[in-house]
């Protein structure tokens, strides 16, 4: 290499070859810069795991893009010399290298936007920002989608998306004759039902590498590493996906909401992690799953209820992470200080369903949607959990979780922290639900069909007070007319009871220790 390089620095997340950033170079003018800084390993203590994904996908990725040809500059995190910033390392990389510019792929994060943006000015060399073309719908598309629109409702942007990519179409009607088929997809499961075991992978000497670099390092970190089996290379990812198709998917949709204590995974994908990395393709992963209804192997609600996750949900909380923020981050519509119990950090509470919750995503750094949107996120908008603090530990905790995933789907969906910007109402429910969609409540500390008083289900309580206490924000709502409605017949006795029963077990949750979440890794 002769003439003065690009520099083209990729992300964690960006591990994908068809990168923009790298579409229209050459390895002949070109460095790739790689960067673990402790910026981003500790600005949130992330799950242990999470690190040994990250880290492990970065540095196999950039071992691919050796083999192909490509000049790579990999700063390690115990590198010296490494200034822990992303901004730093690519101001040494100017210099180390003579960069005459530098081009990147846009920052999934705010924050990461905000720095890159800085750059112009602070590096003295042109710096070039290309849109992420690995999504589906560009944000400008996205934005002209939301202008002028009263409501911002998925349901309407995904039957769009369905238009544009063709999937599950017939011409321009969709297949079946419907749009969604989530009618289908909220079966209960029964106790017996067994569930096939998730792949595993192996950890190689690179996985090992950064295990132990992880244990020394961040040993004080929620959950360990020590089961790690996620794939960390485009190949793995790739089988987990056959794996997906093959043994789970034909039952995904049937039990996509339930959940059975000691079945952790049930018949999810466990794709996100490597979707997000950038080791998937979401446009070609839906096309399979559509093969696999048209093949007639999967039911069309399990296809329908697979894709709209990807191209619906996912495409959707990213245009909405974009459309509001930096708001976003602060929002608390519903007036929410509570701060965060500590045993969702230690899982020690007699409330089954939440010790389950965070019991799973200790040991694995997941949970599956039901599970984080209904028993966690329900808990934590009846509770009145403070918005910031439990989307720092949603944010920590998952290997699927950045920013612009986590924070619409914690403010926006299960907290209503954005005032009903994203969801037409409060994700709200009792312990009825829970009871109904899981086997947590046969064997736990309360009772699920008591209402009040010290045996009863928390969540039953909970409910009331979570209305009673925001009814002057709340009662407008055409969606909780009925709730509200139950709630005035019941009677000032009743209602009383109901508050004072949610008063007493609030009055018992100690609050998690300073540091849990936000705290130098």
């Amino acid at each position: 290499m002769t003439a003065a390089p690009v520099l083209v620095p990729i992300l964690g997340d960006q591990l994908s070859p068809g990168l923009s950033s790298l579409a229209d170079r050459s390895p002949a003018d070109t460095v790739v810069l790689m960067m673990e800084v402790a910026e981003e390993t500790g600005y949130v203590r992330h799950h242990q795991a999470k690190l040994v994904l990250v880290l492990s996908a970065m540095r196999h990725f950039a071992a691919e893009l050796r083999a192909a040809g490509w000049t790579v500059d990999y700063v390690a995190l115990d590198d010296p010399g490494n200034s822990g910033s992303f901004t730093g390392e690519v101001a040494r990389a100017v210099a180390r290298h003579g960069a005459r510019g530098v081009q990147v792929t846009e920052p999934g994060e705010w924050r990461v936007r905000e720095a890159i943006e800085s750059w112009r000015d602070s590096l003295g060399v042109r710096v070039r920002i290309l849109p992420d073309t690995r999504f589906l719908c560009p944000l400008p598309d996205f934005f002209a989608w939301a202008a002028g629109r009263r409501e911002l409702r998925m349901e309407y942007f995904y039957r769009d998306m369905r238009r544009r990519t063709g999937l599950l179409m017939e011409g321009d009607k969709p297949v079946g004759g419907r749009w969604n088929f989530d009618v289908e997809n909220r079966g209960a499961a029964p106790a017996d039902l067994v569930p096939p075991a998730p792949p595993a992978f192996a950890p190689d000497a690179i996985t090992r590498e950064v295990q132990a670099l992880v244990a020394a390092r961040f040993a004080g970190h929620f959950g360990t590493a020590e089961r790690f089996a996620w794939p960390v290379t485009a190949a793995a990812a790739e089988r987990a996906l056959d794996h997906f198709l093959t043994e789970r998917l034909p039952l995904f949709g049937r039990y996509q909401d339930a959940m059975l204590a000691g079945q952790d995974t049930m018949y999810h994908a466990l794709l996100a992690p490597a979707l997000n990395l950038g080791l998937l393709d979401p446009l070609a992963v839906c096309r399979r799953a559509e093969a696999e209804w048209r093949a007639g192997r999967v039911p069309i609600e399990a296809a329908e209820g697979f894709i709209r996750q990807i191209i619906g949900w996912r495409e959707y909380i990213r245009g909405m992470y974009w459309l509001e923020m930096p708001g976003l981050a602060a929002a608390n519509h519903l007036e929410a200080t509570r701060p965060l119990p500590e045993f969702w950090w230690t899982g020690e509470t007699p409330m089954r369903c939440l010790a389950e919750c965070v019991r799973t995503t200790r040991d694995n750094a997941y949970a599956h949607h039901i599970q984080r949107l209904m028993v966690l996120g329900n808990f934590a908008l009846l509770a009145g959990l403070r918005p910031q603090e439990v989307a720092d530990w949603f944010l920590a905790v998952y290997a699927d979780a950045y920013e612009w995933v986590e924070l619409p789907n914690v403010a926006g969906m299960a907290l209503h922290a954005d005032g009903g910007r994203l969801a037409s109402k409060p994700y709200a429910a009792s312990g009825a639900y829970i009871d109904r969609m899981s086997d947590y409540c046969g064997s736990c500390h309360y009772k699920v069909k008591q209402k009040t008083g010290p045996e009863a289900c928390p969540f039953n309580a909970l409910y009331w007070h979570f209305l009673a206490r925001n009814e002057a924000k709340l009662a407008g709502n055409a969606r909780l007319f009925q709730p509200y409605a139950t709630w005035r017949r019941m009677g000032p006795d009743k209602q009383a009871d109901y508050l004072a029963s949610a008063e007493a077990f609030l009055a018992t949750l100690k609050p998690a220790r300073p540091g849990w979440a936000r705290a130098a890794g």
